[in-house]
């Protein structure tokens, strides 16, 4: 069996490079591949295509890349709880191409299973299908959209192992499990590394198959968002 085992962060971001596009998991602040993007604030590339549900905080997630103007175009659904992102958006300094939520999903795992391009009902009649192929079936309009390229993908699972099975928990199933085989190259990050054979087959979500490069992450914030608490009598 291959082992997909690297020693850190550091051996499992070898290869990227100015003006790539990677693809980067969670949603919000949850599951968000953490170490990985702190790798990338410390190597400084320029020029970054990003894809992903959105673009975190201010000071936490891909708002730390966006601080030190790394991004030139961001691929997402939502501008979410970021002012810099919107700053940044309506001053023209970044590009941005908001996409329905579910298209999001679809071209990932368009991507993912080796489709070029799907139809979906999502955006037509509205300016997200403005100058894309549309057809019917059925009586119903279609949009077509494109799957998606990128050259790393950047996942974070709850457990995995040496040959990248992995295992989400709870909500961090959210587009990280899309992601993962979606991209020439895919890196998991991961709370627990295990060996071989530890992992209940029945509880794998994705085969290792889609992973080439696993690693253990040192440490998680897991910050919240919106925090609600109810007032104390």
């Amino acid at each position: 069996m291959i082992n997909k085992k690297v020693a850190n962060v550091s051996e499992a971001l070898k290869g990227v490079q100015d003006n790539m596009t990677f693809m980067l998991g969670g949603f919000g602040l949850c599951g968000i591949p953490e170490n990985s993007i702190n790798e990338l604030v410390k190597l400084n590339l320029k020029g970054l295509t990003c894809i992903s549900n959105n673009a975190g905080v201010d000071d936490f997630g891909l708002g730390l890349l966006l601080h030190k103007k790394q991004i030139k175009k961001m691929i997402s659904s939502y501008v979410g709880e970021n002012d810099e992102f919107e700053r940044q958006m309506l001053s023209g300094e970044l590009d941005v191409e908001l996409i329905p939520q579910g298209t999001l999903a679809e071209r990932c795992r368009a991507a993912q299973s080796g489709f070029p391009a799907i139809y979906t009902p999502a955006g037509y009649g509205t300016e997200v299908a403005e100058g894309k192929e549309t057809r019917e079936f059925d009586g119903k309009m279609y949009v077509l959209e494109h799957a998606f390229k990128a050259d790393f993908a950047f996942v974070k699972a709850w457990k995995g192992d040496a040959a990248g099975n992995l295992i989400f928990k709870g909500t961090a199933r959210n587009f990280n499990p899309a992601m993962c085989g979606a991209a020439t190259i895919t890196v998991a990050e991961v709370e627990e590394l295990v060996p071989v054979g530890s992992l209940d087959p029945n509880q794998i979500h994705i085969p290792g198959i889609f992973v080439q490069r696993i690693f253990q992450g040192e440490i998680y914030e897991k910050r919240i968002e919106q925090r609600t608490v109810r007032q104390r009598d």
